[in-house]
C-alpha cells in the first residue's frame, strides 16, 4: 500500500509540473477563460484539480489556423482541367519523328556491327549466336 501511495504521489507531482510548464509556455492567444497568471495560480494552489481544469477549460487548441497541404498532380483540379485542353496532333510531324527514330536505330545497329536488315523491334538477330 505504501508503494502505491508513493507511485501515485510521483504521478501527481509530475502532472502538476507538466501542467505548470504547459501553462507557462503556452502563447497567450491559445489560453481561454482566464489570464495566464490566474491559470498558473490555480494549478499551484489546487494541484490536481487545477491541472485538470487547465487541460479541460484553459488550454486552447492550436489547430485553429488553416492547414495548407500540397496536392499531387492527380488530385489538383487545375492540373486535371488542363489535361483536357491539349493541342491536336500533327500526323506529318509524327511521321517525321517515326522516320528519325528508324534512321537512328539503323545507324546504331550498324555501329554495333549487327546486320542492318535485322528488325530491331522483334528482338531477333540475323545470325544465330553461339549456344
Amino acid at each position: 500500500m505504501a508503494r502505491l501511495l508513493f507511485v501515485l504521489g510521483i504521478v501527481a507531482v509530475t502532472f502538476m509540473i507538466y501542467s505548470i510548464v504547459d501553462a507557462a509556455l503556452r502563447p497567450v492567444r491559445f489560453i481561454r477563460g482566464l489570464p495566464k497568471w490566474a491559470w498558473l495560480l490555480i494549478i499551484i494552489v489546487i494541484p490536481l484539480i487545477g491541472g485538470v481544469l487547465w487541460f479541460v477549460i484553459g488550454r486552447g487548441r492550436e489547430q485553429n489556423t488553416p492547414v495548407h497541404r500540397t496536392l499531387g498532380p492527380d488530385d489538383d483540379p487545375d492540373f486535371l482541367g488542363k489535361l483536357g485542353h491539349t493541342t491536336p496532333r500533327d500526323p506529318a510531324a509524327e511521321a517525321r519523328t517515326d522516320e528519325q527514330i528508324r534512321d537512328l536505330e539503323k545507324r546504331l545497329a550498324e555501329q554495333a556491327g549487327d546486320n542492318p536488315s535485322d528488325d530491331p523491334t522483334s528482338g531477333r538477330r540475323g545470325k544465330p549466336g553461339p549456344a
